[in-house]
């Protein structure tokens, strides 16, 4: 009986290591890259408050002061310009967060350049989950539930952009020839850049894992 049992619990690790490297094969033939380890902020840089991020039970958790959690690791040198973005992401009642692409680090204050896909499924703003803040906004009732884990899907290819929350078109805006940015936000322009994670105020929780880029030509 010992015997049998110690062959049942060699089988089943040995069946665990083989489904974890199929799904590292399966990441690599697909070109998906993780940019969260799970484990710690290692290839991230918080600015001003950068209590506010922290890792917990495998999540990226953004909630205290004004802050935003920039991606500076090796991935593609952190320079991204046509890819495609995915995060599993839960909000909490009430939370406001946003993912910004085509962003650079700053240190303090909203980032000037890039652009930000809202998160925000009960906040009383009403620009909703997966709209292009301030450009394409979603002003319609979220695809997405507080204390719901739901995907944001981010593909910019060229000129245009597309955002899907859990699998559904929200946004499809191509960028008009001689656009300037939105009134008072000229760093608005599809150009290229890193990603960053929003920490929008005390009384917002936010909550992010499997984190993951695919670059494109």
């Amino acid at each position: 009986m010992v015997r049998s049992m110690g062959l049942l619990l060699v089988c089943a690790c040995l069946l665990m290591a083989g489904c974890q490297t199929t799904q590292n094969v399966v990441g690599k033939a697909t070109g998906w890259q993780p940019l969260f380890d799970g484990k710690s902020l290692d290839g991230w840089k918080a600015s001003e408050n950068t209590s506010t991020f922290t890792v917990k039970d495998g999540e990226i958790v953004a909630h205290g002061p004004r802050s935003h959690l920039f991606y500076v690791g090796p991935v593609n040198n952190a320079n991204f310009k046509n890819f495609e973005f995915k995060t599993d992401v839960m909000t909490e009642i009430n939370a406001n967060s946003g993912i910004y692409f085509h962003t650079e680090y700053q240190d303090q204050d909203w980032p000037a350049k890039g652009f930000e896909v809202q998160v925000n499924n009960t906040h009383t703003d009403p620009k909703k989950t997966g709209g292009l803040y301030n450009v394409k906004d979603s002003n319609h009732q979220s695809r997405a539930f507080d204390y719901e884990w739901f995907t944001e899907h981010i593909i910019v290819k060229d000129n245009h952009v597309t955002i899907k929350v859990n699998g559904h078109t929200v946004v499809e805006w191509t960028q008009p020839e001689g656009w300037q940015g939105p009134q008072g936000s000229p760093g608005r322009k599809l150009s290229s850049g890193t990603f960053a994670l929003q920490g929008h105020d005390p009384d917002s929780i936010v909550h992010f894992k499997n984190i993951m880029v695919k670059p494109l030509p």
